[in-house]
């Protein structure tokens, strides 16, 4: 049995979000140094709590995409107390890496990235976040267990997918380490922590996205190009909740069967309905939610687009929709 079919439990590391606090340190000041607390609010209700890492002094900071998927309110604090309202610049959904830029930010201290194609299993690594969203780093000692390792993740927001070529750690992380820093011996960031898992014994492991990985993502992100894997600038919005195969049986196998459809939406000004069968977006059919999602975010808000769908008479209808800006994905 490997490793991961041993696993009882593997979950992303978002805390729920607690009172808002002054991060502080209870761990070296070399080893938190560019490391910060990030606080969501979502669309629709709570919020969560994560950590992320400073890559320039201006305010760029590197996250996973599930801290801030879902979100209307980004912000984030640096140790020495002050807090800043971020905008999200890009983020790919199959990587789990976001970029952020805090408004207004300068002078804030940096990481040292370090190379993750130079780590090799036993190696001692410390993993740093904000774990539990108290608002306070700490840090965990471990070592490197596996590398090129797969995953399926689940981000409690009914957002699922499946990690690869992870480093996987002892490191005891916890929920709210998520974006938090996998540092080497000599204090640089190999990884991004990402999830963990725990065993029937009780044991967990941490998985941490390569540095060089995430970073590539942030190079494409800065060339202002939007991929087939990667959602440059603003998320469209569309304004409906996709529903499951299970509840809506045969209508599912023809398209993506709508739940529910946003109040004051491009949808619902275009006329779609709960129960509604999407089947294509300009022209190019969608059968799953995720193809929905994936095909969506090759276009902007302020991006007209054509919507096929089919009614609950069988009916086909199509119109142009004007996307407007919503949540990351």
């Amino acid at each position: 049995m490997t490793r991961l079919a041993r696993k009882l439990l593997l979950v992303a590391l978002t805390a729920v979000a607690l009172v808002a606090t002054p991060i502080t340190s209870a761990a070296p000041t070399a080893l938190t140094t560019g490391v910060v607390e990030i606080q969501t609010r979502y669309a629709s209700n709570g919020g969560g709590a994560a950590t992320g890492i400073v890559l320039t002094s201006t305010g760029r900071v590197l996250t996973n995409n599930h801290v801030i998927r879902g979100a209307a309110r980004i912000r984030v604090t640096v140790p020495e107390g002050r807090t800043y309202t971020a905008q999200v610049l890009g983020y790919s959904l199959g990587a789990d890496v976001a970029l952020l830029q805090l408004r207004g930010a300068a002078g804030l201290d940096t990481v040292v990235l370090g190379n993750s194609s130079t780590v090799e299993v036993g190696d001692e690594v410390t993993a740093v976040g904000n774990a539990g969203g108290t608002g306070t780093l700490t840090i965990k000692e471990g070592r490197i267990v596996d590398r090129g390792v797969t995953i399926p993740l689940s981000d409690g927001q009914g957002g699922r997918t499946r990690l690869t070529r992870l480093l996987e750690t002892s490191a005891d992380l916890r929920q709210g380490d998520s974006g938090g820093p996998l540092l080497d011996e000599a204090g640089r960031v190999i990884g991004m922590n990402a999830a963990a898992s725990v065993s029937r014994s009780g044991d967990s492991d941490g998985y941490a996205i390569p540095i060089n990985r995430a970073t590539a993502i942030v190079q494409q992100i800065d060339t202002g190009r939007t991929t087939s894997t990667i959602h440059v600038g603003a998320t469209p919005f569309l304004g409906v909740v996709p529903g499951s195969p299970e509840t809506f049986g045969d209508s599912a196998s023809r398209g993506v069967p709508i739940a529910a459809v946003r109040a004051g939406s491009p949808a619902a000004r275009a006329g779609l309905e709960r129960g509604d069968v999407i089947v294509s977006l300009n022209g190019n059919p969608v059968r799953t939610s995720a193809e929905l999602v994936a095909r969506l975010l090759r276009w902007h808000p302020g991006d007209t687009i054509t919507v096929a769908w089919v009614d609950a008479f069988g009916d086909r209808t199509s119109a142009r929709v004007t996307l407007a800006t919503g949540p990351p994905q």
